[in-house]
């Protein structure tokens, strides 16, 4: 389980709150990647079980921008981006999961 003051809220689309820890950051092309995973409570990792929820506990990446304050914000990427940034990513993904 991470620390308290690793996991952080994101707001999807329709402003739904998820709590998820930021697992690597990525750099590519001069931009910055976060590669984030869920953070699911006992209750979802129960409903991760089920077919439905296949995808629940799944890590996505996210770019890591600047607001007008000069604060890091996370912000989705389109396909496009997603095909360029994949394999870093997954190479990240891949060699953690060597090393365990």
């Amino acid at each position: 389980m991470p620390e308290q003051d690793e996991i952080i809220t994101i707001i999807d689309e329709d402003n739904n709150e998820h709590d998820v820890i930021i697992y690597d950051i990525v750099e590519l092309d001069g931009q910055r990647y976060a590669i984030v995973v869920p953070v699911l409570d006992e209750e979802e990792d129960m409903d991760f079980q089920e077919p439905e929820d296949e995808e629940a506990g799944d890590a996505f990446v996210l770019k890591i921008e600047q607001d007008e304050d000069g604060e890091d914000i996370l912000v989705e990427i389109d396909d496009d981006e997603w095909e360029k940034v994949r394999d870093a990513c997954m190479e990240v993904l891949d060699s953690d999961g060597d090393n365990h």
